[in-house]
């Protein structure tokens, strides 16, 4: 294997969302039991002062071990990887993820559109996006690089949502593979591993 390559069937669900995503995730997280054969990453848009406190909050919901995530830290099968406030999200085919501190994409750092487009670059098939509750667009353009990369794009039902605009524009602009309730989600991930 080429030292550039990325781990063969390795999977990974990366999962966006904005205003009362956090929510959903809540509803999720404490339901899943250890993953083995993929990652999960999550792009929430946070205040550029949360430090650690959505790290610590989701470590304390999950068995999954939440993994820190610091510029080229290696990114590996098995772990929750959450991105860092004020850093894009960047994925590396060394099996790394890096940060960066460019502009803002849809007024955030992270941006959900910006990570989506990385991991879809890198994982193609292999990758699972899943847009949840939000209040802008941000995520929409992520998902249609997923779809066209072969990957499987999922949105939050909007009569789920807290603030529905962020799936609404999704499904308005895309075309998703699944739009699913909290519940469904929850399903739909715990049987990745099955």
């Amino acid at each position: 294997m080429e030292k550039d390559q990325i781990i063969p069937d390795f999977r990974v669900v990366i999962i966006g969302g904005s205003a009362g995503s956090l929510n959903a995730l809540m509803q999720i997280l404490p339901h899943l039991c250890a993953i083995k054969s993929f990652a999960i990453v999550i792009v929430l848009h946070r205040k550029s002062t949360d430090e650690q406190t959505l790290e610590e909050l989701i470590a304390l919901k999950t068995i999954i071990n939440v993994k820190p995530v610091e510029d080229k830290v290696p990114f590996l099968p098995g772990f929750i990887y959450i991105a860092p406030s004020n850093y894009h999200l960047l994925f590396e085919k060394n099996s790394t993820l890096s940060l960066d501190t460019s502009e803002k994409i849809n007024y955030s750092r992270p941006s959900i559109d910006v990570s989506f487009e990385s991991a879809a670059e890198i994982y193609k098939n292999n990758l699972t996006g899943i847009l949840l509750s939000g209040s802008n667009a941000d995520g929409t353009e992520g998902l249609k690089a997923i779809k066209n990369e072969g990957g499987t794009i999922i949105v939050q039902d909007p009569k789920s949502a807290d603030m529905p605009f962020m799936p609404n524009s999704a499904i308005q602009n895309t075309i998703p593979d699944y739009v699913l309730n909290i519940q469904e989600i929850l399903q739909f991930i715990l049987s990745i591993d099955n």
